[in-house]
């Protein structure tokens, strides 16, 4: 009733799927999930996943009942202007609230990457630690066992053996356009399930004591994810809106939601109505759990005065702890030319050594990704305390596995594939911006200049498309130095995900004055400012020493530019006016070199300003010819410059 209430009053929002899931989240949250109000990131809970995000009311409501910091008037303002209870759940919003859900399927994988990371955390710690015994629980629907990163995380999990996973499918056989049948009744998915590796049963949803059985079932095997169909009436209770999807996502109405009422007893009035013998249910509950959570907390501090230099670790993941001088040390002895993919591999491991949170794996690429951790073994279920995680060819999952990972907060973790596959993992790198997630992204063959695999592998557009997501920190170092503050940069970053861009092949030397890194953490800085500059250009990764030798050859013409480096377009732009006019003086002209589409170059190239890049899709070739043919030697960028020049 609060979550019918609650969609009323906003006229907006999805009341049945709260209404058919109220038994079994009754269940969960009174008799299994443990937690505590008072400290809702406390590490022994357990996790509770809304994947079926659209049914926020629910868990706002089982907040509030539940004692956390979320009142009725938090409840009566839903999707409200400011309020702290959006349409769909969004992590840092209102406390209680793991996973941004919303997007159908990420929930579930965000999930697994939970329970990966409490196997991988309490594998290092060891037997009896804090982080030993807790479960990940979810709501989640026919809509998320439809979308394609469910299957490819359901299959990891399975194989992975993540036995800590436990999911309440709610089997309510309905969508926006109508019945399941129209599109998923052929499926079996039980089947599909069982034949992933995990433990599946069936129960009536409605019936509370099967699904505390199941649950206690599901417990009861740690050697597989378990999955609970829950047949469910969706809309439960409405006399002509049960079991239809016109009460999926639209208010009952005022008439249907007073016939509702009459037909289970509740009283008509005052809306938002907690009776008191439900608030003092509610506070045995808490009681309960609060009995729970203050025995926990003995055993770990116990635990603590037993195992001082593990406790230290924890530590250590817990705030995410990195040297106080971790880019200094990641430039030492990096004024190198290489390809950047390389120099990161050799970083990860300078990296790895200085901050032990740090894991990471790659989607079936880490031989060209170079991105493994040397030495940290490869996580599976008999070695879960590695630190390279095999995600298979599952780009979407990995990402959103990897989501997973950082809502936990005790893993920074770093994930990779080819650039041109980032457009697999779009969904998880949006919701990790938009959540403040930290995760690192390794893109490597970051253009055509990868070569012989043709257009369908080199990518044109995704610098373009990935600067354009806010809070994405998009950085492609140019060469050593670069390359470790990047990594410095992204280790650092609490607040939002950061893509390392990187090379295939070897670019040309950037020639330096001298390198900076608190010049470099602004995002743009100066390479070179010979007296007599008249133009400037801007260019990023390997284009910058192809860039400088273009400008060689100008200066030896008399025609004199600046040259800038960008790693980071976002972090530029956030800096000051003045700083930003430093590094591009009002009333010099401004070209930009960069082998990509470019786009987002024009607003500081200005309408006589010039970007040379690439507006057409790559070809099969080996680097050299490529490079001949789209226009990026030292020669012909010099020649375009100077058109430009005297035009």
């Amino acid at each position: 009733m609060l979550a019918a209430d609650g969609v009323q009053q906003a006229n907006s929002g999805h009341p049945g799927m709260p209404m058919g899931c109220a038994d079994l989240a009754h269940v969960l949250w009174t008799r299994h999930l443990r937690f505590d109000p008072q400290e809702p990131r406390w590490l022994g809970r357990d996790r509770f996943v809304l994947s079926a995000g659209h049914g926020s009311m629910l868990l706002y409501s089982l907040l509030h009942l539940a004692g956390f910091d979320l009142t009725i008037e938090d409840l009566k303002k839903f999707r409200q202007p400011g309020a702290r209870t959006p349409g769909h759940p969004e992590f840092g919003f209102a406390p209680g609230i793991e996973v941004t859900s919303g997007p159908l399927g990420q929930g579930f994988a965000n999930g697994v990457g939970m329970a990966l990371a409490q196997a991988m955390l309490s594998a290092k710690l060891g037997a009896g630690n804090p982080a030993a015994d807790h479960f990940v629980y979810g709501i989640v629907s026919d809509g998320d066992l439809m979308e394609g990163v469910s299957a490819e995380a359901a299959s990891f999990a399975g194989h992975m053996k993540l036995g800590r996973i436990v999911y309440l499918y709610d089997d309510n056989r309905i969508t926006i356009d109508g019945s399941t049948a129209i599109t998923f009744g052929g499926e079996d998915v039980t089947q599909r399930f069982e034949a992933y590796g995990w433990q599946v049963q069936s129960v009536d949803g409605h019936d509370q004591e099967a699904v505390h059985r199941a649950i206690e079932a599901a417990k009861a095997e740690l050697g597989k994810p378990s999955l609970i169909r829950c047949r469910t009436t969706i809309g439960w209770g409405s006399p002509g809106k049960a079991g239809k999807s016109s009460s999926h996502g639209a208010p009952l109405g005022e008439a249907e939601l007073e016939t509702t009422k009459k037909n289970l007893g509740w009283p008509l009035e005052p809306r938002f109505l907690v009776p008191d013998e439900v608030r003092a249910f509610w506070k045995g509950v808490q009681a309960e759990k609060a009995a729970h959570v203050a025995a926990a907390r003995a055993a770990e501090k116990a635990w603590r005065a037993a195992h001082p230099e593990q406790a230290k670790l924890l530590e250590a993941h817990l705030s995410r702890a990195v040297p106080a001088d971790l880019t200094a040390k990641l430039l030492e002895g990096f004024d190198q030319v290489d390809a950047t993919r390389k120099l990161s591999h050799a970083l990860i491991q300078k990296a790895a050594a200085l901050v032990p949170s740090l894991v990471g794996g790659s989607a079936d690429l880490a031989e060209s990704n170079l991105t493994e951790i040397k030495g940290a073994g490869v996580f599976g279920a008999g070695n879960p305390a590695a630190r390279n995680v095999p995600y298979g060819i599952r780009e979407h999952a990995m990402g959103s596995i990897a989501n997973g990972l950082a809502y936990e907060g005790f893993f920074v973790p770093f994930t990779a594939t080819f650039l041109i596959f980032s457009d697999y993992m779009r969904p998880p790198i949006r919701l990790a911006a938009l959540s403040h997630l930290q995760s690192i992204y390794v893109f490597t063959h970051d253009s055509i200049f990868l070569g012989e695999d043709g257009p369908t592998h080199q990518p044109i557009e995704q610098l373009t498309t990935l600067r354009a997501v806010p809070n994405l920190h998009v950085v492609r170092p140019a060469d050593g130095l670069e390359t470790a503050w990047a990594w410095g940069h992204a280790l650092e970053r609490k607040d939002g995900p950061t893509a390392l861009v990187l090379t295939r092949q070897k670019p040309l030397k950037v020639n330096r004055a001298g390198f900076d890194p608190a010049l470099a953490a602004r995002g743009g800085y100066v390479v070179s400012a010979p007296a007599g500059a008249t133009f400037t250009v801007i260019a990023t990764g390997s284009e910058l020493g192809l860039a400088q030798a273009a400008l060689e050859q100008l200066a030896a013409k008399g025609l004199v530019g600046r040259l800038v480096s960008v790693p980071c377009l976002a972090c530029f732009e956030a800096q000051p006016r003045a700083y930003r006019d430093e590094v591009l003086p009002p009333g010099q002209k401004v070209a930009v070199v960069e082998a990509a589409r470019g786009t987002e170059w024009w607003r500081h190239a200005g309408r006589d300003g010039l970007v040379i890049g690439i507006d057409r899709f790559g070809a099969s070739a080996p680097e050299k010819a490529l490079a001949e043919e789209y226009g990026f030697t030292p020669a012909k960028v010099a020649e375009k410059l100077e058109r430009w020049i005297g035009g």
